[in-house]
């Protein structure tokens, strides 16, 4: 397994550790619900440099980017980012990402999730036909999240740039906790504010890092923060995990990510995207409450009243929150819409559980 820079503090802290997309993963310290509450209410530090990130460089990066991508990247200005998807020929999710413009039609960071990391590479590689400079500078890339309503505000006291008012999906480069050329942005994945943090791994700058904001965080009461607590944040907020609720064979449209996906520009599959708008979509993505007791996991069977099959759950737990039983899945469209209610077979029983608004969390 690979290690991160950080997993011999993960490991002195006490975390539970497992693989995760290749790398020795911190899972949970003080138990998930405790990590999440922390980060709902106050602040917590999520170790994510096991996720990918490339440089795109040269006068066609952008071209090349708005050819792979299926969101409108020329909108982008230095210092601001998007979400997006890459999007294979038959319409599926290769990944998704963000697309950072670090320098306005020159320079581009995209950052992938780990385990798509060679895989979106190859795609982006493959595409790449006027010679775009590439880089991949994901094993010396160090990236920590501080999430939640004071993180801003513990870190601001490490550094000049101003990120207490750092707008959504923007992002500032500078002098951080004594270290140059770090990259702090907004384009977080709990839904409760905060910043990422961007560094190379050298001259004991993962080590600077990480003890400067425990020592300004620790007496503010900021923890670490596993895996486990990350999956239940994210999908409180009903953002998609890539493997669980998207894929190579799942649309942007089916996933309720028609917001990211322009019909401004040519793309890989956006001639099938565009069929499959004005045909209509035959599945969606959906969210829904448990009813009856039961927790829905990825892969358990929905149904309708008359047992037939309607659809698969992509992701559930109990969410710590709302202190009921939430998940996501594909369903037909026809049991799609606000409070349909829907059977999950839990142990070869039927649940019942209804359709619901996403986010389930209004914060």
């Amino acid at each position: 397994m690979k290690q991160t820079p950080f997993t011999a503090k993960h490991i002195a802290l006490g975390a539970k550790m497992a693989e995760f997309a290749g790398y020795n993963m911190p899972i949970s310290y003080s138990g998930i619900n405790d990590e999440h509450h922390a980060v709902r209410k106050n602040a917590g530090i999520f170790d994510v440099s096991h996720m990918g990130e490339f440089i795109l460089k040269g006068p066609d990066a952008l071209d090349l980017i708005q050819r792979v991508t299926s969101n409108d990247a020329s909108k982008l200005t230095q210092g601001k980012a998007q979400y997006s998807c890459l999007t294979n020929e038959n319409g599926g999710i290769v990944d998704d990402l963000l697309v950072y413009c670090v320098e306005e039609n020159q320079v581009y960071m995209l950052v992938v999730n780990a385990s798509n990391i060679e895989k979106d590479w190859e795609w982006i590689r493959k595409h790449n036909g006027k010679g775009v400079e590439m880089h991949n500078i994901s094993d010396k890339t160090c990236l920590l999240a501080v999430q939640g309503p004071n993180a801003s505000r513990i870190l601001q006291a490490l550094t000049d740039m101003d990120i207490l008012n750092l707008k959504y999906y923007t992002f500032v480069k500078g002098r951080f906790a004594g270290v140059d050329n770090v990259l702090v942005s907004a384009t977080g994945y709990t839904g409760s504010g905060g910043v990422e943090i961007y560094f190379e791994d050298k001259d004991g700058a993962a080590d600077m890092i990480w003890d400067a904001i425990f020592t300004e965080g620790g007496p503010k009461g900021l923890k670490p923060i596993g895996l486990g607590a990350r999956d239940t944040l994210r999908l409180e907020m009903g953002y998609c995990l890539y493997g669980n609720d998207i894929d190579d064979f799942t649309t942007p449209l089916e996933a309720g990510l028609g917001w990211i996906t322009k019909f401004s520009k040519p793309f890989t599959a956006s001639e099938f995207l565009e069929r499959q708008k004005a045909n209509g979509l035959e599945k969606r993505l959906v969210g829904f409450e448990m009813i009856d007791k039961g927790i829905p996991r990825h892969d358990y069977v929905i149904r309708d009243g008359e047992g037939n099959l309607i659809g698969r759950v992509t992701s559930g737990t109990q969410s710590p929150t709302l202190q009921k039983a939430i998940g996501m899945g594909y369903v037909l469209v026809d049991h799609a819409g606000l409070d349909s209610e829907i059977f999950i077979d839990i142990r070869d029983k039927a649940v019942r559980a209804k359709v619901v608004k996403i986010p389930f969390v209004q914060l």
